[in-house]
């Protein structure tokens, strides 16, 4: 329904166009379900449609865009569009050309369409209800359908549609004393929930013991995919683009150019076909399957966005302008994921880790802190929770040289963001064993 109203839009659009004009529309759209949870109660619940449209209008190397809310009304909506073309086209004769601009102009329409397999609304609230009785349960779900689409006027389209839920919450022992989880994918299951639940409570249960402080120092740890994802996500800012890479503005530059490498065990790559994230970007290009970051340990590509692609004379990758990954994918390893107290031994087991930032970045040198649920383990058996304490640590040391092993067992972890509107970004990550990891206070 959403497809076919984009491609009339479209179609209208371009009888009003001039010669030598190009226009591009690019859709974005969600149909949303909300629930927000708190003592293991429904306390706020609602849903959400919202459609937009991005406006492109380019003439001699100049392009100016606008974006739009769409009201569902065919008329309206074609409309404002045409009002929308006439202001752009009497804006472009004064902007500079922009030496840098570059769409597709080799047209590869496609379609992308998952199936719808989520439960209604109060199968999953009630779901939720059952599991987290008699817990201090705090937590915002959101599921639906989400839709990008892209059309020019060189007969190009492209349609994608996703439908997917993220559960994230916390349940409470007391104060700050707390077990964060998440469950999120394409097909709810109350199996699985079922078993998230359940890990909560046994660790709420040796939230329960006296809290130790460690001292400073170097400790064996275990990173789960929630911890480790934090990590990945203060990458993402700026060091797998190609811009940030040839300005030397990579926190991975020593990487980039060879001067350290990571552990044999890391491939990394932007993972398109096993994201939920769209398979094309906003001038026409469409992404590669995957496309290969970190390859045993060495640096193997980058993301390219349409402009740097111009710049500096590369294939393009369809990634957006800011070059971060929307799918990023860690191959997991080896660790028994189901014995990995065991493998611990001694160390600590971090659940969460937050306030991440560089304290050295040429180093890839990461500060941040642990969060909720971090236990002492001895002899492969929980002791109890550690206070809080914070880590100074390079990606050099975490993945490379005192990297034990990453689990056989990945999860897929989709952002929780609903800012401006549910995000399409994931992230799939094992767990991770590391040796000799500084925590300074």
């Amino acid at each position: 329904m959403k497809k076919a109203y984009f491609y009339e839009l479209m179609d209208k659009a371009e009888r009003s166009l001039h010669r030598d004009e190009d226009l591009i529309l690019a859709f974005q759209g969600e149909d949303s379900e909300f629930c927000r949870f708190n003592q293991g109660k429904v306390r706020q619940i609602g849903k959400v449609h919202h459609d937009r449209l991005l406006v492109r209008l380019i003439h001699d190397q100049r392009h100016a865009l606008c974006e739009l809310t769409l009201t569902g009304q065919m008329t309206e909506d074609a409309s404002r569009v045409a009002s929308t073309l006439g202001s752009l086209r009497g804006m472009i004769p004064h902007l500079p050309a922009d030496p840098y601009l570059l769409q597709n102009r080799e047209p590869r329409s496609s379609e992308r369409l998952e199936k719808n397999r989520l439960p209604s609304i109060e199968q999953w609230t009630d779901a939720v209800r059952r599991e987290t009785r008699g817990l201090d349960f705090v937590g915002i779900q959101a599921a639906g359908g989400i839709y990008r689409g892209f059309a020019n006027s060189l007969g190009q389209r492209n349609w994608y549609e996703n439908y997917n839920f993220n559960l994230d919450w916390s349940v409470y022992h007391e104060a700050d004393k707390a077990v964060k989880a998440n469950y999120a994918g394409l097909e709810w299951d109350d199996r699985t929930l079922q078993s998230k639940m359940q890990g909560c409570r046994e660790q709420l249960e040796y939230l329960k013991k006296p809290a130790v402080t460690i001292k400073p120092g170097a400790y064996r740890v275990y990173l789960t995919p929630m911890a480790l994802a934090e990590v990945m996500s203060l990458l993402e800012w700026r060091a797998f683009g190609v811009k940030a890479q040839r300005t030397k503005a990579s926190p991975l530059r020593r990487l980039v150019e060879g001067e350290q490498q990571l552990a044999p065990a890391i491939h990394l790559s932007e993972d398109v076909a096993g994201g939920v994230a769209p398979d094309f970007d906003d001038f026409g290009f469409t992404k590669p399957r995957s496309v290969p970051l970190i390859t045993g340990g060495k640096h193997q590509g980058a993301l390219v966005s349409a402009r740097s692609s111009r710049e500096y004379q590369l294939e393009p990758t369809g990634a957006h302008e800011g070059e971060s990954p929307e799918s990023l994918y860690l191959q997991p390893g080896t660790l028994n994921s189901q014995s990995i107290l065991k493998q611990l031994g001694d160390g600590l087991y971090i659940s969460n880790l937050w306030y991440m930032n560089f304290s050295d970045p040429e180093a890839c040198r990461m500060t941040g802190m642990t969060r909720f649920a971090t236990f002492r383990v001895q002899n492969g058996s929980i002791q109890g929770p550690v206070n809080v304490m914070r880590f100074d640590e390079s990606l050099y040391r975490m993945l490379g040289e005192n990297l034990l092993g990453l689990t056989d067992q990945s999860e897929l972890l989709l952002s929780s963001s609903t800012y401006d509107s549910r995000s399409t970004h994931s992230l799939r990550l094992p767990g991770a064993l590391i040796d000799r990891f500084a925590f300074t206070l």
